[in-house]
């Protein structure tokens, strides 16, 4: 517990960008002016702290943003902020302004920088989980992968209409360079027959096996799904089939970076809105160093230090769900 009171505040968001971002901005600065704290948005992260890109905020500053993708403070991944000079920087750039306590609203990196930051400065920090891949552990949900998702879903059952029009087979990659959760996710919700992820470790004989079988079953239209951090990728996945089975019409579609952007779903700006105005709550409370997540519909804290080491494990649940709904 810090023995610090709060009065001053800064938020900023930091690391890839998430719909939903700007509705926890919100929460944080509507609810810092209700406990009458002075807020301070920190533009571009940890880059905007150490060049001082700092403004004072009020509520009419984070007016009609909640249904806004993106972020207004902007990201970035600073690498200054890895060097203690850098570090003592941007404490500086705080400690003018009287700011004594941070919401870091990201990823896993994110807090890793802003629990050495604590720790160093004796500045009470609270995580705010916003990442589209929904990679961290201490939460059900993360900002923005709920809009991730249905983006994906939406894009695929577009591409399962040409798919079905012209008995090919599509291997959609999706975003998850280190976790699997949109694959997998918008992959059931679309019935796709295959869902890669980095996980699991990507049989190709069983693969190939599996779409020679529904071929003989006349199945013409298949979907794989596959996560941008698999071993194999789409397009080496696609150029194996091709060899394999030269007789299906094979493409490959990359949705890219659609899935970062977008007006957040309703989801996403409630668990967005409630963690931020908890984050607020955190620091007035005297808690420094854990992260707000929601657990079985319940406000959870994980301390930071667990939060940035543990990760959300795919259970053998999900790997048997794929395979009986899609034979």
């Amino acid at each position: 517990m810090c023995a610090k009171q709060v009065t001053k505040i800064g938020v900023l968001t930091s690391g890839g960008d998430a719909p939903g971002m700007n509705a926890a901005v919100r929460a944080v600065v509507r609810t810092g002016i209700y406990h009458g704290l002075e807020v301070f948005g920190i533009y571009r992260g940890y880059s905007g702290m150490i060049d001082d890109d700092i403004v004072q905020m009020n509520s009419r500053s984070v007016a009609n943003i909640i249904q806004r993708g993106g972020t207004i403070l902007k990201t970035a991944r600073s690498k200054e902020f890895f060097e203690l000079e850098g570090r003592e920087k941007a404490y500086k750039n705080l400690a003018k302004r009287g700011i004594n306590g941070l919401v870091i609203i990201g990823g896993d990196g994110s807090f890793r920088g802003a629990q050495k930051f604590s720790h160093e400065f004796d500045i009470p920090c609270i995580g705010i989980p916003g990442t589209i891949d929904k990679d961290i552990a201490g939460t059900d949900f993360t900002i923005g992968f709920d809009t991730a998702v249905n983006t994906a879903v939406e894009a695929i059952d577009k591409i399962r209409d040409t798919a079905d029009a012209h008995d090919r087979l599509f291997i959609v990659e999706v975003m998850g360079r280190d976790a699997g959760y949109i694959a997998l996710h918008s992959g059931i919700a679309t019935g796709a027959e295959n869902i890669l992820i980095p996980e699991a470790k990507t049989n190709i004989e069983e693969l190939v096996n599996s779409l020679t079988e529904k071929e003989k079953r006349q199945k013409l239209v298949n979907l794989i799904v596959v996560a941008e951090g698999d071993e194999f990728g789409a397009n080496e996945i696609a150029d194996v089939i091709r060899k394999r089975l030269p007789q299906t019409d094979t493409r490959v579609c990359i949705l890219g970076h659609i899935q970062r952007g977008g007006s957040p779903t309703c989801l996403d700006r409630l668990i967005a809105s409630r963690m931020g105005y908890h984050s607020v709550e955190c620091l007035l409370e005297g808690r420094n160093n854990v992260m707000v997540g929601i657990l079985n519909n319940k406000v959870h804290y994980t301390p930071l230090d667990k939060a940035v080491k543990a990760k959300q494990k795919i259970t053998d649940d999900w790997f048997k769900i794929v395979k009986i709904l899609a034979s």
